[in-house]
């Protein structure tokens, strides 16, 4: 259990623990790559300028998190329960939050392209300013999602973003990828 603790330029790539509990712990300059941490629990953290790429994190707990101008690509949240969490300025391209339960919160700036959040639960979740391009939302649960300013380019599963709000600006992003889940041909 790591408590109240300030770690600065940490590495613990490649590390393999179970139920590992950070609590109250403040992050910068990690370097956590490819961590496998089955049923972790991070609560009050906050992570800036960290490299979290193919961490792995599978029925899990994260809540009131903090991620800013982080790398996270290849991040693989499964079976992961999100609450009360902002994702800033982070690259999580590759990404996968599936079947995971994400409740009040906020993607901002960030680039999700390719991520995905499969059969995931989306409750109170913003994308604010996102790169979302080719993400998969297929069989995802959207109870309350809205996307404002974002690139929706050729997402996936879009018939599973029913309920979602989504900005006029960002709707014409969407033209491509819900004319095809309705077998429609748009021609020039």
């Amino acid at each position: 259990m790591l408590l109240s603790l300030e770690l600065y330029d940490g590495g613990w790539a490649g590390t393999q623990a179970e139920d590992v509990e950070v609590n109250r712990c403040r992050f910068a300059d990690a370097q956590i790559p490819g961590v496998v941490l089955p049923r972790a629990r991070l609560e009050d953290v906050e992570m800036t300028r960290s490299d979290l790429a193919n961490l792995q994190i599978i029925d899990g707990r994260m809540f009131t998190t903090r991620l800013a101008n982080s790398r996270l690509t290849g991040l693989a949240w499964i079976d992961c329960s999100l609450r009360d969490m902002v994702f800033t300025d982070c690259r999580a391209n590759l990404a996968r939050f599936r079947m995971s339960t994400l409740r009040d919160v906020i993607f901002r700036d960030c680039d999700l392209t390719e991520a995905s959040f499969q059969a995931a639960t989306l409750n109170g979740v913003l994308f604010e300013n996102c790169r979302l391009t080719g993400t998969q939302f297929s069989q995802a649960k959207v109870i309350d999602a809205r996307f404002k300013d974002c690139d929706l380019s050729g997402v996936g599963g879009v018939e599973s973003l029913r309920g979602a709000t989504v900005s006029s600006a960002d709707a014409q992003s969407l033209v491509w990828a819900l004319a095809s889940a309705f077998g429609i041909r748009i021609e020039d």
